[in-house]
């Protein structure tokens, strides 16, 4: 069963203008995704051919899906009904060819 927030709290912020996205469903990616980013890029500076990945709601998520790819991760993983939004999501942001952050390995 995924983790939802125990409050309100998530929406209230979302009303209050302080997240623009729900943080549990879309990836902060000048929060939480530099960090992320900057793990992708340690992980593999240590081992080059380190499997990373993201799971759960944001695995599903277009723009976290693209921001996974852009940063180098290998996967993203999903709930089975998120999985044609996540395929189509990668495919897009293969063609894009956009890897202005980083270079893939794989």
């Amino acid at each position: 069963m995924p983790r939802k927030p125990s409050s309100s709290a998530p929406a209230d912020y979302q009303d209050q203008k302080i997240f623009a996205n729900d943080p549990f469903a879309v990836l902060d990616q000048e929060g939480v995704g530099q960090l992320v980013k900057m793990a992708v890029e340690l992980g593999r500076k240590t081992n080059p051919d380190l499997e990373i990945g993201i799971c759960g709601e944001h695995g599903g998520e277009p723009s976290s899906v693209q921001f996974c790819y852009r940063i180098g991760m290998n996967y993203v993983s999903c709930s089975p009904y998120r999985v044609p939004i996540a395929r189509l999501a990668a495919a897009q942001a293969a063609i894009s060819g956009d890897k202005s952050e980083t270079m893939r390995t794989a």
